[in-house]
This record gives C-alpha cells, sequence and structure tokens, in this order.
C-alpha cells in the first residue's frame, strides 16, 4: 500500500449519494432476459440520454470545476494494480490527468493487490470503512464481481465517502447499497457495434468460423451476441466454433483447424487479442492472410500493428482512457452537486479500427484512446 498525505476535506459528507434509496428503484425498466439474471444490464438502470451526455462530456476538453475547496480530495484506489495488466495503471493515469485539466485539486491513497488476492481486498475494504472519515470518494476495482460484492454493499453503505466501481457494469440485485456508479466498458455494447460494421462491409449470407474464449458473460457478451446479431440481421452462417480459452495457442490450433476442416468460412471471429495474433500467426504460416477476414477485440496496440501490416482487418477499440476520465468528471460533478446528471453505469466508447483506415487515421484514433495514459507500453 502507498499513501499519501491525508489532509481532510471537511465537506465530505455533503457529497454522500444516498444510494440505499437509489437502489429501491431499479430497476427503470425491465429488457429481456432480467428474469433469469442476478444483475441488471446498464439499459435497465440508466436514465434515458444520461449515458450519452456523460459519453460526450467524456470525449470533450475539460471544463474546469469553478467550485473551492478547503483542502484537496482525498480519494481512496482499491484495485488488483500489482497484476502485469496495465488496465489499472492507464485508469489511474487518466483519472488524474483529467482532474488536473479539472482544476480539482486532490490526494491519493491506493491499496494495491493482484487479481487472485480476494482475501487482501476485503482487508482493504475493512480499513477504508473504518476510516472512512479520511476519505471523499473511494474507487473499487474488484478482484471479482461476486466474491467482493459484500465488499461493495459495505463501503456504499457508507455515510462519510461516495463509492465507485471499475470493471464492471453489471450491478448485482441483491445488493442492499448500490455504489454510486459503476464505470466499465461493454462487450455487449462492442459486439453490436462491430455486427453493424461487420454487415455493412460484408453484407449478407456469409460463412463463419469463431475463435471462442470461456464459457461465461464475457465471452457470452463478445462472441454469442456478435454472433445472434449477424446471423439474425445478416442471416449468416457459423461453420465452427472454438473455444481458445484467450490463448494465443488456442487462437493458432482454433484458426489452424478452420481453416483445413471449414474452408468455407471466410470470416474468423476473435474473442481477445492474445487469440487474435495466434490466429493471424496460423494464417500467415499456411499463406492465407489475405483470404481470410479476420477480427480481434479491444484495440489492442498489437491489434493495430496487425492492421497496419495487413494481417488482421477489424477490431472493436475501447477508447482505453475514458473509464478514468468519466471518474474524474463524476467526481466534479458531485462536488457540484450534480450527482443525478450521471448515468449509474457508464460506459466507454467503442469504435470499429479496420484495414481500409490510413496510417494516420489509425494513429489517429490511438491517440485519442490513450490521450491521458499515452500510446505505447507503460513503464511500470
Amino acid at each position: 500500500m502507498t499513501k499519501s498525505n491525508t489532509l481532510l476535506l471537511t465537506t465530505s459528507a455533503i457529497f454522500a449519494f444516498g444510494t440505499m434509496a437509489f437502489a429501491e428503484t431499479l430497476p427503470l425498466r425491465e429488457l429481456p432476459g432480467i428474469e433469469s439474471r442476478d444483475y441488471w444490464v446498464p439499459g435497465e438502470v440508466n436514465a434515458e440520454g444520461k449515458l450519452e451526455a456523460m459519453q460526450e462530456v467524456v470525449g470533450s476538453a475539460a471544463v474546469p470545476f469553478t467550485g473551492s475547496l478547503d483542502k484537496p480530495v482525498q480519494i481512496a484506489l482499491i484495485y488488483p494494480s500489482a497484476d502485469t495488466s496495465d488496465f489499472w495503471a492507464r485508469n489511474y493515469l487518466a483519472l488524474t490527468k483529467r482532474l488536473d485539466e479539472l482544476g480539482i485539486a486532490y490526494e491519493t491513497t491506493e491499496f494495491a493487490s493482484r487479481q487472485i488476492e480476494h482475501s487482501l481486498q476485503s482487508t482493504y475494504a475493512n480499513q477504508v470503512v473504518q476510516d472512512g472519515d479520511l476519505y471523499d470518494f473511494v474507487i473499487f476495482g474488484p478482484s471479482e464481481l461476486a466474491i467482493q460484492a459484500d465488499n461493495i454493499d459495505k463501503m456504499s453503505a457508507s455515510d462519510g465517502f461516495s463509492t465507485f466501481v471499475w470493471a464492471f457494469h453489471t450491478p448485482l440485485k441483491d445488493l442492499k447499497n448500490q455504489p454510486d456508479a459503476w464505470f466499465d466498458f461493454s462487450s455487449a455494447a462492442g459486439a453490436l457495434t462491430m455486427c453493424d460494421y461487420m454487415l455493412g462491409r460484408l453484407g449478407k449470407d456469409i460463412t463463419m468460423a469463431m475463435n471462442r474464449g470461456i464459457p461465461g458473460i464475457t465471452d457470452n457478451q463478445r462472441s454469442g451476441d456478435f454472433k445472434a446479431c449477424v446471423e439474425e440481421k445478416g442471416g449468416w452462417t457459423t461453420a465452427y466454433e472454438h473455444y481458445g480459452e484467450y490463448q494465443r495457442e488456442g487462437g493458432f490450433e482454433g484458426t489452424s483447424l478452420i481453416m483445413q476442416a471449414y474452408p468455407e468460412a471466410t470470416i474468423i471471429h476473435n474473442a481477445n487479442t492474445a487469440m487474435a495474433m495466434g490466429s493471424v500467426e496460423a494464417q500467415v504460416a499456411m499463406g492465407k492472410e489475405k483470404e481470410i477476414f479476420s477480427t480481434g477485440w479491444g484495440g489492442t496496440g498489437l491489434e493495430l500493428d496487425a492492421i497496419r501490416r495487413g494481417e488482421l482487418d477489424a477490431t472493436p477499440m475501447r477508447m482505453g482512457d475514458d473509464v478514468g476520465a468519466a471518474t474524474a468528471e463524476a467526481i466534479k460533478a458531485h462536488l457540484e452537486d450534480r450527482a443525478g446528471d450521471l448515468p449509474f453505469v457508464f460506459l466507454g466508447r467503442i469504435t470499429v479500427a479496420h484495414d481500409q483506415m490510413s496510417a494516420e487515421e489509425i494513429d489517429a484514433l490511438e491517440q485519442e484512446a490513450f490521450r491521458f495514459s499515452g500510446v505505447g507500453a507503460l513503464e511500470r
């Protein structure tokens, strides 16, 4: 754990949101499948227009905070930032740099863990609740949503600070106290964005194959929702589905099998970067990278480089710094007593990067995605 100075903002209690009362009004609307889920999807809990309005704010230049603070805002972050992934570090950079642009003085306290250290996160959650009068905002990146549900509930019940959850966008129905907001990217939204692009570019009645991840909610959205959309709207046929467990080897093996046994499949969907890189490797090894239209997921630097080389054709690309920047804007809204303007679940923007873009267009998209945290690997 790293600790900054702990100056107390005396007005912190003013910004508590009253999440218990808010949770009692959910859902705002019911969407198909709600009975079978133990969580809500964003469309069931977001008031009309608030997400789109927030996305526009996040994608625009900062409008400085015009209020005054007695002391810097105190922010605690509990997240698995000790892991290899740079997701958390990039979120932190985007959060703090956007706060700088907004002119909001802040001090942060970071409680780091690894993804598998569930009990350590519980210890940190208890400590933050115990020291609740030290903090104005607590940002929680759960090691796993269901395992950390009690800690989300516990922190959300605090009167001393507002609670934000990072990296999940499926509010659990049985929480007695909902956090003030959730911040994430939606695999389901990305699947539909990709579906519209693929149908618009390639048309109807196509045969595809899929390198799927691991059975579960993420792959159900990235792969399942994409498959359902292109089959329903475009009459596409799925020749084969291979579960590559999100590993490069899985993408290589699945693609090798597809090219040999299902030559009628002219499209290969890959559910993450690692499998996309393995898929590309297999295609290049057989000299078929120009014959197959292959897709990735996420718009990482590896994927963009593969598009530049002409090996990968398209990928749904996350504007990666949106989550951190949106959190900074949410802090500003709370300080200005405008918490009611916020969507309950914020989703970062997802667009499609593809091989018909110029090098300059791809570069510009990459600059926008990592406008705060920087293009290229982070020094950690």
